[in-house]
């Protein structure tokens, strides 16, 4: 049986593959490539390729630079956006320090590292996310925002550019062995939904980091743009990345109980609890920009309180209703992710609070019932459901104080990310919006 290595090399060879791409990502889940040729392949794949990196943010300082990609065989793949006489491929990698030891700085790696650690008690964390985004005559800030439809929920378009960019996103994905659940339009003018099926977790980070550049692709060849901006429209709901995840031990589902009124084991409810406890740390991470908390307002589909119910959209964890005679499909939804996280660190983090409530036996609240968007705050504090952070400079606060992240993303990513957020914060504390003009100016 040849080895994965052998399989790499040969189908660059056979299909005549020009450049190999190495991905990665910086801190903030902005795509990153290294371009090879076949020449320069085996190298790679024996000793990783070097780069500096101090000109990435959040990996390296300057007298500390130097950092390897090493590929991640697995993650091998023709790219199907690029035409036969220059076949492209790309494939992942891990970035290690120059003695093979992981990096720090790297969101994949600490992915890798809570992964084993779940590995270590006997699981398996699947998770399958349903990504939302926008299409827009263009992304010039200094032009109208033009969305391309005008359509809502399910709509059926035969011929409109929009859906057809979707259709052809999805063919793409599916041609790189990417499985999609469905595909729609959502209920904001222009925005759209791709729905991608169950697999663990690190192959579903890749995924989402390859579904965000294909859509971005195939939009910017029709002579349009796709966003994955969290609320790029007032008054409309914004993109968010609602998030179905669940543990598999020896083979099995392990937040399945036939016996217990909900359907629910020991293990699942602790994972919903470990959400609950540990929400408010984790915002800044599956939340990570300032535009991601106009989002997370009442009214549009995006939870704002710490609950969880069953078939609730208002809470923050959901526990959809399974189809029937397949209680395997049991799972927990969770809804505050937005479309423009770092799915490494997202995904992280949701993980490591919901061991933290497995292990630490948390408590399981009352089951939220009814639109929590209707009630009044003291009504909701009197049944002890939180609030999220409102905004990023109180998620950022809040994570700044939570060991659980600190442990998760280890000390190099943790420090930077609150630098840099911090200074996000700052400046946008300092910037006179349109809002604000059109507001005050003639009046005051």
């Amino acid at each position: 049986m040849q080895s994965q290595r052998e399989y790499v090399l040969r189908s660059v060879e056979e299909r005549g593959i020009r450049f190999i791409q190495l991905w990665f990502t910086d801190v903030l889940g902005t795509p990153k490539s290294l371009n090879i040729t076949p020449a320069e392949l085996e190298d790679a794949l024996d000793e990783g390729m070097t780069f500096d990196g101090s000109a990435i943010d959040g990996f390296s300082r300057v007298q500390e630079a130097d950092v390897l990609a090493r590929p991640d065989l697995s993650t091998f793949q023709l790219l199907p956006l690029h035409d036969d006489h220059h076949s492209v491929a790309r494939v992942f990698c891990d970035i290690l320090n120059l003695d093979g030891t992981p990096f720090d700085g790297c969101p994949r790696v600490a992915l890798r590292r809570v992964l084993d650690d779940a590995h270590d008690r006997g699981y398996q964390f699947f998770a399958s996310p349903e990504l939302e985004y926008f299409y827009f005559e263009s992304l010039n800030p200094e032009l109208p925002l033009v969305p391309l439809d005008s359509g809502s929920y399910f709509d059926l378009a035969v011929a409109d550019l929009p859906s057809e960019l979707r259709r052809q996103s999805v063919i793409t994905l599916e041609e790189m062995g990417i499985p999609v659940e469905h595909a729609q339009h959502e209920d904001a003018p222009s925005q759209h939904e791709i729905d991608l099926r169950y697999t663990d977790a690190l192959t579903m980070a890749d995924t989402v980091m390859t579904t965000r550049l294909v859509v971005k692709e195939i939009a910017r060849r029709a002579g349009v743009a796709a966003s994955f901006m969290p609320k790029p429209l007032a008054g409309e709901q914004g993109s968010g990345m609602h998030t179905h995840v669940s543990l598999w031990k020896n083979g099995e589902n392990a937040f399945v109980d036939l016996a217990d009124p909900y359907g629910l084991s020991p293990v699942a409810k602790g994972f919903i609890a470990g959400l609950l406890v540990h929400a408010r740390e984790i915002t800044a991470v599956t939340n990570q920009w300032i535009n991601s908390y106009k989002r997370l307002v009442p009214g549009h589909e995006a939870p704002v309180h710490v609950s969880w119910a069953r078939n609730n959209r208002s809470a923050l964890v959901r526990v959809p209703v399974n189809k029937q005679g397949k209680p395997n499909s049991t799972r927990l939804e969770y809804r505050a992710p937005d479309s423009a996280a770092n799915p490494y660190l997202a995904f992280a983090v949701i993980l490591a609070a919901g061991l933290a409530g497995i292990e630490g036996n948390y408590e399981l609240p009352i089951e939220a019932e009814g639109n929590l968007f209707s009630l009044e705050p003291s009504t909701l504090t009197k049944q002890g459901i939180a609030p999220l952070p409102g905004n990023l400079n109180d998620a950022v606060d809040a994570m700044e104080q939570s060991d659980l992240v600190r442990n998760t993303l280890g000390e190099h990513l943790f420090e930077w990310f609150i630098r840099n957020k911090r200074a996000e914060w700052s400046d946008y504390k300092s910037e006179v919006t349109k809002f604000e003009l059109d507001r005050y100016l003639p009046r005051l």
